[in-house]
């Protein structure tokens, strides 16, 4: 029997942004440890999948006077859906910058995303 390379992913099985998707509980390894984990090995590994700054995302949770305490996780899940917000915010207000044949986002776009998609309703009037 002769080996066959496997099949390029459907379309389907790739996300907007072109990349595969990657099962579900695997995380990159990491080259050139010791080899040890430990608590700080986890916060590392986080801080690294976050783009935004967990310590600034931990600070603006606790200038809520209702929360005492934010554990790493908990911030690391907020910085997370923060970032998948602005994402989906992003490329929907993308689709009326092209349609005014600009590259650029501009503020009327966010306005036309927010207006038009149901889930950002609760956004509504908060750039005015």
């Amino acid at each position: 029997m002769a080996a066959t390379a496997p099949a390029a992913p459907a379309e389907s099985e790739l996300d907007r942004s072109g990349a595969e998707d990657e099962p579900r509980g695997t995380e990159p390894e990491e080259d050139g440890g010791n080899g040890q984990a430990g608590p700080t090995a986890g916060a590392q590994q986080q801080h690294r999948l976050a783009k935004l700054p967990l310590s600034r995302i931990k600070a603006l949770m606790k200038a809520d006077p209702d929360v005492s305490l934010a554990s790493q996780e908990s911030v690391f899940i907020i910085a997370k859906a923060t970032e998948l917000f602005v994402e989906m915010i992003a490329k929907d207000a993308l689709v009326y910058a092209q349609q005014g044949k600009r590259k650029t986002l501009q503020r009327k776009d966010l306005d036309n995303a927010i207006e038009a998609i149901d889930e950002f309703a609760f956004l509504e009037g908060t750039l005015d």
